[in-house]
């Protein structure tokens, strides 16, 4: 199967578990984001995509539950994981009613917590799908084949996970740090300040196009790109 390219924010206040927790995933593959505040938490969904938000329900600024709400007035479709110190079912029940999916007591163990997010993306994602399609555009996930009206074309590694990413993403405006951070991770300041970006997007474009798929790739001048009909 593809290996899933997962960009996590991560809100929470305690800075000692914040770093704990991004570390871990980092070193799992997933790249993580932290914010330490409801305000910074807005600030940062404003800008970036992310395939899932990890919040802890208490912070120094505002409710968890009415970041959660807030994520859902502005359709913002992420998988989100509430963490907290609190075990009550009034509390579980809330969360769940404002719409997360997932929900992690404290303490937890850091090999759950990632379990936990690379399920949630996954059903997301592909919605146990063995094929991600769009349109005319075919991936065969476990074999990494891709297909353009029937017939098979060749890609890179690093052209296959852009697709993958920009297909999963469809349709949403993806900046240029977010795919930086996600197929770079720890190189992603390089991607940014290099025409790294812009290389693989130009030749994946390239390749689609001339194998007939339709240029769907779209550059927002200053910010990044969409993946749109």
């Amino acid at each position: 199967m593809v290996k899933m390219n997962i960009h996590v924010l991560l809100i929470e206040d305690e800075k000692p578990l914040s770093d704990s927790v991004s570390q871990y995933l980092i070193d799992c593959g997933i790249n993580c984001e932290q914010v330490f505040t409801y305000s910074n938490a807005v600030n940062k969904l404003g800008r970036d995509t992310f395939d899932c938000i990890v919040i802890d329900i208490g912070l120094p600024d505002g409710s968890g539950i009415d970041l959660i709400s807030y994520i859902k007035r502005k359709k913002i479709d992420s998988g989100i994981i509430i963490v907290t110190a609190r075990n009550s079912l009034e509390d579980k029940l809330e969360g769940f009613d404002t719409g997360a999916d997932d929900f992690l007591v404290k303490p937890f163990h850091l090999s759950e917590l990632s379990a936990r997010i690379n399920a949630l993306v996954r059903r997301k994602r592909y919605d146990g799908k063995e094929v991600l399609e769009y349109n005319e555009i075919s991936i065969e996930i476990q074999n990494k084949t891709v297909f353009i009206n029937d017939k098979k074309i060749n890609l890179t590694k690093k052209e296959m996970d852009l697709l993958v990413y920009f297909i999963s993403n469809a349709d949403k405006l993806i900046t240029k740090d977010a795919i930086a951070y996600t197929l770079w991770k720890n190189n992603a300041d390089l991607a940014v300040s290099s025409e790294i970006i812009y290389t693989h997007i130009k030749n994946l474009r390239k390749k689609l196009v001339e194998s007939g798929a339709k240029d769907y790739v779209q550059a927002v001048y200053g910010v990044g790109y969409k993946f749109s009909e």
